[in-house]
């Protein structure tokens, strides 16, 4: 965990306004600085950054934090990524909260080395690209200019078995397996990508972390269509790289994100690079595999909207429904999915090529919602119109429904059910056994001596530590033991890589040095204990915990927001909304 006593040093030593200004164009406006808010579409300045008190606000959408708040929310970094790059930029070093054993020393230099490699490795192949006519002249046939190229990195791996020799001349390096960019079999080395363009892939912080390939299709000379290799191309699992954590085109699509606040998530790597060529420079793809509940949450966090565009076949509806039932418990009420199926025999790249930025955004805005898409792959099977087959449609909706994390959206599906089916919407709660949160509740779960929303959603969070990090700390009280200590797990949630593969006993030596370390191995022991609850169900309960936590907000704080954003607080009005702001952000310690 990255101490306190570091993260204070660390915002004394940052000034926000520089870091801010980074990104959004500020003046000064009085003792502030002010700007267009980078978190939401406004015409006239809303967004505040105060030099005094080292914390930005917005009076338009109410976003606020300090220093490493901001790079979390616009730039989609991890609290130890936000940490460490503004750690970097005014020269600290970055404490070891871990021993650091000669192992652990050595892995990180290795990963050093590696990121060095991949990065000599895509310049390598861009440099091939301006060699080859034939690479070049398939680029231009695709549509795509130079200038598009470049802004991707695109480049071209040469046909030669050991071609990256000429980049490598130490080709038995072993980090050239290592990356992925080299294949070893039975003694013999040789090139992964071969004869294929090139689509680097990067990070979150904009370091090369894999490669995709493509082969030339259509080119005759192409030797990787003539063995008959896939099309697409990717590097395998590395140290750097995970391909159910990145996707493809995020770093080039962030303005066009905030601008559109909108994210489109399509196929392929071509798929994405024709787009922004046309002006669609929110999209993105998965990496050759289903979308994941990493790819789901990162994405929602961008963005306040998120459509999903797959071919009209079979396996892109067969690919459209993984991908609703993974977003299922991910999904938000203020958040909406979309479903985009284009012509059969097309795909994104040739749509637009075909018939430009406005008509495909005119079928975007004609995409199917989350619930729509659902109920009609449902009715689409059903036959209403004998008991059994409303029976079986009953059937086919209830594991879903029990998956839905947005309480306002399950309601709203229940009821299209429950007329579907033909049945009332008390009948069908009680058949699909949703249990509580409806029109007729079961009696609420008693829980001795805490019965806050922190101390309900710090003992469910246990039951999957990830969980935790989706908590926003300034809706927390601040004031109590549980909010605290809730506060302090979600810290060392964020700053570990991978929460979730944490047993009991591991746990339980993480939360030992803690602060609050008595509240949470509490709160652990009333999950295991006395809520007895699988997995699942606490993760159902902690989103709907988390829920009515994101709507509670005090009359007190409402009427005086109201007022702000009206324009007719008081100047003591507006400051105390600004200290209240301020204060939130300082007493956190993820804002």
């Amino acid at each position: 965990m990255i101490p306190e006593s570091f993260k204070q040093d660390l915002l004394n030593r940052v000034d926000i306004v520089e870091v801010v200004s980074r990104y959004v164009q500020l003046r000064k406006a009085g003792a502030n600085h002010a700007g267009l808010c980078p978190f939401h579409n406004e015409k006239s300045p809303s967004f505040t950054v105060s030099p005094t008190k080292q914390f930005y606000h917005c009076f338009g959408c109410g976003a606020h934090g300090n220093a490493i708040g901001f790079l979390m929310t616009y730039s989609g970094l991890g609290y130890v990524e936000a940490v460490k790059e503004l750690a970097a930029s005014v020269g600290l070093q970055m404490p070891e909260w871990q021993p650091q054993t000669p192992a652990a020393a050595k892995r990180r230099e290795r990963e050093t080395d590696l990121y060095a490699v991949m990065e000599q490795a895509m310049e390598f192949y861009r440099a091939e690209l301006k060699k080859s006519p034939r690479a070049v002249d398939y680029l231009k046939r695709r549509g795509l200019t130079g200038e598009i190229a470049a802004r991707f990195r695109i480049g071209y791996a040469p046909p030669d078995w050991q071609g990256l020799r000429a980049a490598f001349p130490d080709y038995d390096d072993k980090a050239l397996v290592e990356c992925g960019l080299v294949v070893e079999n039975e003694g013999k080395r040789y090139d992964r990508f071969r004869d294929r363009i090139t689509f680097p892939i990067f990070s979150a912080r904009g370091a090369v972390i894999g490669f995709g390939g493509r082969v030339l299709d259509g080119d005759p000379m192409a030797e990787s269509a003539e063995r008959g290799s896939p099309k697409y191309l990717n590097s395998p699992e590395t140290p750097l790289f995970e391909k159910g954590q990145e996707v493809y085109g995020l770093i080039q699509a962030r303005d066009a994100i905030r601008a559109a606040n909108r994210i489109l998530v399509v196929e392929g790597y071509l798929d994405v690079v024709a787009l922004a060529q046309f002006g669609v420079g929110y999209a993105v793809a998965t990496l050759g595999t289903a979308t994941t509940p990493v790819h789901v949450s990162k994405l929602l966090r961008l963005a306040d909207e998120l459509v999903f565009c797959f071919d009209g076949d079979d396996a892109g509806r067969k690919a459209a429904w993984r991908a609703l039932e993974t977003s299922l418990p991910l999904a938000s009420d203020t958040k909406p999915i979309r479903f985009l199926f284009l012509p059969q025999g097309d795909d994104p790249d040739s749509f637009v090529r075909r018939l430009g930025r406005e008509a495909f955004e005119e079928r975007i805005a004609q995409s199917q919602m989350l619930s729509d898409y659902l109920l009609g792959e449902w009715r689409a099977e059903a036959d209403f119109a004998t008991a059994e087959g409303r029976s079986r449609f009953l059937a086919r909706a209830k594991p879903a429904l029990h998956k839905i994390g947005a309480p306002m959206l399950k309601l709203q599906l229940v009821k299209s059910v429950a007329e579907l089916a033909r049945v009332s919407q008390q009948e069908a709660e009680r058949l699909l056994e949703l249990g509580r949160g409806f029109t007729r509740p079961a009696p609420p779960r008693v829980e001795r001596n805490a019965v806050s929303l922190e101390w309900r959603l710090l003992a469910r969070a246990f039951a999957r530590l990830s969980l935790a990090a989706e908590i926003d700390p300034g809706l927390l009280a601040h004031d109590d033991e549980e909010s605290r200590a809730l506060i302090e797990l979600i810290g060392m949630v964020r700053a570990n890589e991978n929460p979730d593969r944490l047993d009991d006993r591991m746990v339980a030596d993480l939360i030992r040095g803690a602060r609050h370390a008595d509240t949470l191995a509490r709160a652990q022991a009333h999950l295991r204990m006395e809520l007895k609850l699988e997995a699942e169900a606490a993760e159902a309960e902690f989103r709907e915990f988390l829920e009515a936590l994101r709507r509670r907000e005090s009359e007190d704080d409402r009427r005086l927001r109201e007022k702000v954003l009206k324009g007719v607080a008081s100047p003591d009005e507006r400051s105390r909304f600004l200290e209240r702001s301020g204060l939130a952000a300082r007493e956190s310690p993820l804002k």
